[in-house]
């Protein structure tokens, strides 16, 4: 009896990022085929077997394949239990088609921060309204491929001197602030100030000790208390302050307060009315 696949497919709301696609499979054999992205393939269990321009490989559980856009390649199923495995298709231009000779040379990446990376941007793109995160995380994951793909110095420019990089970080807290409820892309962001995005995340991570993701997130979860406080309903709360949910809301609202929104708002007393056993 033929095992029916496991398959899950989606296309976040993230730029460069064209599909992302979970599957199990026991038996399936991909013919020779080719995409117009590139395929960033982690496997988590398993081994997949194929060809790119002639040559075999192996996909396997410890390494980072990355296929190139235009070249045709096949695959299948090396163990018995199949395999399972999590792919990012990403559009040709994130990482530049100029590298494409270089990832038909060398499509397995041995690198365990980049596959734990990849690892984390699958686990945000699941949940739905962490854009920033997930862009956040992809620029930091496209760097450090670029890095395999060639010269970092003449790929990615240099990371700015303190000062420069203090500045930086500082007009991203601002240009946050500025757009609490409505929020930012990281693209916008380094459009604005003319920063690589990868430089963008990193200096801000660098000079307040948190990611721009986690800092918009805290920004929101502040003012939904205070929205709260004035006896507005959850799902107001969580349209006005930037999550696209209620859900979205209760999740990051616990991490950071402790509680959820709602038994958060359940002990709102009046205005001056103080703690329990305060009251005169």
């Amino acid at each position: 009896m033929v095992a029916r696949p496991d398959l899950t497919a989606w296309r976040p709301a993230v730029a460069g990022v064209a599909e992302v696609l979970h599957a199990h499979f026991t038996d399936h054999v991909y013919p020779m085929h080719a995409h117009d992205t590139w395929t960033l393939l982690i496997v988590d269990d398993g081994m997949v077997r194929y060809d790119l321009d002639r040559h075999e490989h192996g996909a396997l559980s410890d390494l980072v394949t990355l296929l190139p856009p235009h070249v045709p390649h096949n695959g299948c199923p090396v163990t018995p239990h199949g395999f399972r495995k999590r792919v990012l298709y990403l559009d040709a231009d994130v990482l530049g088609v100029e590298h494409i000779g270089r990832a038909v040379d060398g499509p397995a990446l041995a690198d365990p921060l980049l596959r734990r990376r990849i690892h984390q941007l699958h686990t945000v793109l699941a949940e739905p309204g962490e854009d920033l995160e997930a862009e956040s995380r992809l620029a930091l994951i496209c760097e450090r491929i670029l890095g395999h793909l060639g010269h970092p110095s003449r790929l990615v420019p240099p990371s700015p001197p303190r000062p420069d990089r203090v500045g930086l970080a500082h007009r991203l807290r601002d240009l946050l602030d500025e757009h609490v409820p409505e929020g930012l892309s990281l693209q916008e962001a380094a459009t604005l100030l003319h920063a690589h995005p990868a430089h963008l995340v990193r200096a801000f991570s660098r000079e307040f000790g948190i990611a721009p993701h986690q800092y918009l997130t805290a920004c929101r979860v502040d003012r939904a208390r205070r929205l709260l406080l004035e006896g507005r309903a959850a799902p107001e709360v969580a349209a006005s302050t930037g999550f696209c949910d209620q859900s979205h809301l209760a999740r990051n609202f616990k991490r950071i307060v402790g509680v959820g929104p709602g038994w958060y708002a359940r002990t709102v007393r009046g205005a001056g009315s103080g703690p329990p056993g305060m009251r005169t």
